[in-house]
């Protein structure tokens, strides 16, 4: 039983790799002419469907939202009792179906028509109703569902998605959409805090540990507790001398038996990690990551001390 369960699993995954594959067989030069459409006409994508089709037609809304192309999803079934008022005249219509012949489509076209819109169909079938009415067709043709009775929307739905895909990548790339630009529109979640968050906006600037060279231990340990960011900067006259850490006390104490005369420039590490303020705060955590710490001193355009930053803040701030 457990062996035919693994086998059905591997079937559906290879029918609809197959059909995925087979997509590029397909593909013409109205791909191209569509895109090229979408830039110069500087409208929407208006994306709508009927059933399983409309909720990839929702999923690629969402992607060219996400990536700087506006969108807007519009059922075709509410399009035909009243949500046809959200196509503007620049618009660029997107209509998926597997068949190009159900009802609602055959209802919704003449009007997209009446309106002037561009339409595009991504359909399975290029003899449909859809097709011979669309200004462009992206075919998404398959040879069979990998549902067994060839009927549940498995094999065709992961196509039509897989094209969509594809439309919002090369937007994406004619477009220039960088990183910086992704998380205008991903300001939430981790992906959209590693894209954006700086340093500066997690230091806290309350806590800014620091002693002198010629501090007794004593004083380091007591600056180290009340900060309470395991470690204090080493400063001499805004200087970066060091840094001492949790773990450079009890490498001390290994070390001494009679501590009670070092100081602080005794002790610490002569050459400690240093982030400017700026920099984005996930490359803090990576700089922490590649040398095995949890604290970076942070500086300011000159270079100079002006806190520290823990791998705890970068955990409180939801980037790891």
């Amino acid at each position: 039983m457990n062996n035919n369960i693994r086998n059905i699993i591997e079937q559906t995954i290879l029918t609809e790799s197959e059909a995925v594959k087979r997509l590029v067989e397909y593909l013409d030069d109205s791909v191209e002419k569509v895109i090229l459409e979408i830039l110069r006409f500087n409208g929407r994508i208006i994306a709508t469907g009927i059933g399983k089709s409309a909720i990839i037609a929702q999923k690629f809304v969402a992607t060219l939202n996400s990536t700087g192309t506006p969108a807007v999803f519009m059922h075709a079934a509410d399009a035909i009792h009243g949500d046809l008022g959200v196509i503007l005249p620049n618009d660029i219509v997107f209509c998926l179906s597997k068949s190009g012949n159900t009802p609602e489509i055959k209802v919704l076209v003449p009007f997209i028509k009446h309106f002037g819109n561009k339409l595009v169909a991504i359909v399975g079938d290029k003899n449909s109703y859809l097709a011979q009415h669309a200004d462009y067709v992206i075919l998404s043709k398959i040879e069979k569902e990998a549902c067994p009775n060839n009927l549940a929307p498995t094999t065709s739905t992961t196509a039509q998605l897989v094209l969509c895909d594809a439309i919002a990548i090369a937007l994406v790339e004619c477009k220039g959409f960088k990183a910086s630009d992704f998380a205008k529109f991903h300001p939430g979640g981790t992906l959209g805090r590693k894209l954006y968050l700086r340093v500066s906006d997690i230091l806290q600037k309350d806590k800014i540990p620091i002693v002198k060279p010629s501090d007794n231990i004593k004083e380091v340990i007591l600056e180290i507790s009340s900060k309470r960011l395991g470690a204090t900067a080493v400063i001499d006259n805004d200087k970066i001398i060091g840094i001492i850490t949790d773990g450079d006390l009890r490498r001390m104490l290994e070390k001494n038996e009679n501590y009670t005369n070092l100081k602080a420039i005794d002790i610490c590490s002569k050459t400690p990690k240093t982030i400017y303020c700026e920099e984005l705060a996930v490359k803090a955590f990576y700089m922490m990551e590649n040398n095995k710490i949890t604290q970076l001193l942070v500086v300011d355009e000159n270079n100079h001390y002006i806190g520290m930053i823990h791998l705890h803040d970068l955990l409180r701030a939801g980037l790891v």
